[in-house]
């Protein structure tokens, strides 16, 4: 007899983009920033190379007030964790017990179901409408159940940001309504979670951030919590002792404090989808009007898989995806599309000089 647990046994892993080893290749598939982090982080890590000997502060108490001071909220508002993963992991343990109900929108971040079927709970997809906006009527009887509702906004693998009014809807009356904000950055408008903080339907909602996208820090593993202060009191409760190093903390502390690079390097890539994006539909993609630093498109002869394929020949990867009973769509015939990241200019050069007679071959 097996000693695994059978929810472990039955799992299947969630499985993350491609990461080549060799050099040479042009990564496209991961939404990693393009551009290096602020001077300031690598200092800050130097400088804390001379207490490696000593445990990090269990709190990261440096870190809270550097982020508390760049969100306009509390630093007993914020919880830093090993990636915004890591707070997602802390989330079902705090608020999910085996058997309850965890949703999600479908298609989304797949790491939601496995994170559930870790934790032993329940899970069901909400589904979405072909244009990826909510389907609240038939969502609403499902939310009602749920402990968690997990929402990346904006979405992961569609790029589009729904409004604060409209997630206020999936709040469940019991639980926690979880928005995952690892990509909100790259939106054209910025966000203000002090005032979301302070709105009424606050009491049930917490955003997870990270460091990895828009502060170009995906090697580090840093994320963080935001919520009222007896919501994250709570989560700390599950946390290990010393769940964050002491240079990710120093790092993430100096990456939050220069903003002005932080926004020049999003206001690069912004400039940059909305190039990628004319051009892909010049070239007879559709595609989603992206907040985020990848663009999602889809091609009207479908043949996606080879599009993929044949990029990857020429060492440019891209993200292909396959979604199940999305929108309609067979278990043997799944929805899928290509999620591309955004790269430099000279990257995406590259990636449309080898696209384009890719795509005049198609028939």
């Amino acid at each position: 007899m097996s000693a695994v647990r059978p929810s472990v046994a039955r799992l299947h892993p969630y499985v993350p983009g491609e990461q080549p080893q060799e050099t040479g290749w042009t990564k496209l598939n991961t939404n990693e920033n393009p551009y290096p982090c602020s001077p300031a982080v690598t200092e800050a890590i130097m400088a804390a190379t001379g207490r490696l000997h000593i445990y990090p502060d269990p709190l990261g108490t440096p870190f809270r007030k550097a982020a508390a001071e760049v969100l306009g909220v509390e630093p007993d508002c914020i919880l830093p964790a090993n990636g915004s993963d890591e707070n997602l992991t802390l989330l079902l343990r705090t608020f999910v017990d085996p058997g309850d109900l965890v949703a999600y929108p479908y298609p989304s971040y797949i790491l939601y179901e496995t994170l559930a079927e870790i934790q032993g709970a329940e899970h069901a997809r909400l589904p979405l409408k072909s244009d990826w906006s909510w389907d609240l009527e038939a969502a609403a009887p499902i939310v009602a159940r749920s402990k968690l509702v997990l929402v990346p906004n904006p979405n992961s693998p569609s790029g589009n940001l729904w409004a604060d009014e409209t997630l206020f809807h999936l709040i469940p009356p019991n639980g926690i309504l979880v928005i995952d904000e690892a990509y909100r950055d790259f939106a054209d408008q910025p966000r203000n979670l002090g005032k979301l903080l302070e709105r009424p339907e606050a009491r049930r909602i917490v955003i997870t951030r990270t460091v990895s996208k828009s502060y170009s820090l995906a090697g580090l593993r840093l994320g963080f919590a935001v919520a009222r202060s007896e919501l994250i009191a709570e989560m700390r409760k599950v946390k290990d002792s010393y769940n964050c190093d002491a240079l990710s903390l120093a790092g993430g502390a100096a990456a939050l404090r220069d903003q002005t690079g932080m926004q020049a390097n999003c206001d690069r890539i912004r400039a940059t989808r909305r190039r990628l994006d004319h051009r892909l539909v010049e070239l007879g993609f559709t595609t989603i009007p992206s907040q985020t630093n990848f663009i999602w498109a889809t091609h009207p002869t479908g043949q996606h898989r080879r599009i993929y394929e044949e990029l990857k020949a020429r060492k440019i990867l891209v993200r292909l995806m396959k979604f199940p009973g999305a929108f309609g769509s067979a278990e043997a015939a799944p929805f899928d599309g290509l999620r591309i990241t955004i790269g430099t200019d000279t990257q995406i050069d590259h990636f449309l000089e080898h696209l384009e007679p890719i795509v005049q071959s198609l028939t």
